[in-house]
């Protein structure tokens, strides 16, 4: 039988980031509302990660220049009322993770993702909603024309397009 032991930056990189952004898709679908918590926790695991492969304090700058970069230009956008507040957050918080490195890949696939997301949803508000589905709070928010999209779920469908091609990725895989 053989027994796996992976280090902790692996287990945050291949376990949590993955597990916290499926977490952010469902619950932006299910409630239109992206955790608080959980954009800490990209945050706080970020840290743990980057200091246990021994990233680098540059390294480690430009990362967090990548993340306030996106939290400002987001946060306009939300006072704008573009977006929704949850999903500056976790844009920034994943932009962390990302750095500059794959922040345009990142945004250029949240967009396209993002627009397909939108042009679904729309196309399905255009049609009643199901009748098995007309007591389920969450798909009548969803079909609700008067509420928002879920940019979350195009937000963490990105981010998992674009960790591979991190130096957090590779940092954490190559330590094993």
């Amino acid at each position: 039988m053989w027994i796996v032991v992976m280090s902790l930056p692996l287990i945050v990189v291949l376990i949590v980031f993955p597990a916290a952004m499926a977490y952010a898709a469902a619950s932006d679908l299910m409630t239109m509302t992206i955790p608080n918590w959980l954009c800490a926790l990209l945050v706080v695991a970020f840290g743990v990660c980057a200091a246990t492969i021994g990233f680098g304090l540059n390294a480690a700058i430009w990362h967090l220049a990548a993340g306030l970069l996106v939290l400002v230009v987001c946060f306009a956008m939300f006072a704008a009322g573009w977006i929704g507040g949850g999903d500056a957050k976790l844009a920034a918080a994943t932009a962390l993770w990302l750095g500059f490195e794959q922040l345009l890949p990142y945004l250029f696939v949240a967009a396209l993702s993002g627009g397909l997301l939108t042009g679904v949803i729309m196309l399905l508000r255009a049609v009643p909603l199901p009748a098995m589905a007309s007591n389920w709070a969450w798909a009548q928010r969803l079909h609700d024309v008067k509420q928002g999209v879920p940019y979350g779920v195009a937000l963490a469908a990105a981010a998992l397009v674009a960790l591979p091609d991190t130096a957090i990725w590779r940092a954490a895989t190559r330590s094993e």
